[in-house]
């Protein structure tokens, strides 16, 4: 991860927003959904003992910033699987594909946090400039 990387977490009426930014739209793609994942269990406390490829594609980067985060959360929710990092390896226009870092959920060292049910459209937004993406997605908790 990058210095000038990073995410925050925003509230949102009824929901909860995340903003991530890296020098890249990937990283900050990956800043973002470290920023989900950290609702669901604090990426602090797991190991990032395993590795979960996941893909995802879409017409408009907006729409590929909600469906990424989309299939990240699906392989926490089918698979139990908490993440320690997140690694984007391609994202550009049409398809973003990634790593996700942790292990299986072990609820006596995983305190779990807010269930996040899905990514949406609702004021997604991608501003890039020449040293700096910045990524607003809203998740519906």
């Amino acid at each position: 991860m990058s210095v000038d990387a990073g995410w925050e977490q925003f509230e949102v009426e009824a929901d909860v927003g995340v903003r991530g930014w890296g020098p890249t739209r990937a990283e900050a793609f990956a800043q973002a959904t470290l920023g989900v994942f950290a609702l669901l269990v604090l990426p602090g406390e797991v190991e990032a003992r395993e590795r979960r490829a996941v893909r995802a594609q879409a017409d408009t980067p907006e729409a590929l910033l909600v469906a990424w985060i989309d299939e990240c959360l699906y392989v926490h929710e089918i698979e139990g699987f908490a993440v320690a990092r997140v690694d984007v390896d391609v994202c550009r226009d049409g398809v973003v594909h990634g790593v996700l870092h942790g292990e299986p959920i072990d609820t006596r060292r995983h305190p779990t946090g807010t269930i996040v049910k899905a990514a949406t459209h609702h004021h997604v937004e991608i501003e890039e400039a020449a040293a700096r993406v910045d990524v607003r997605v809203v998740v519906d908790v």
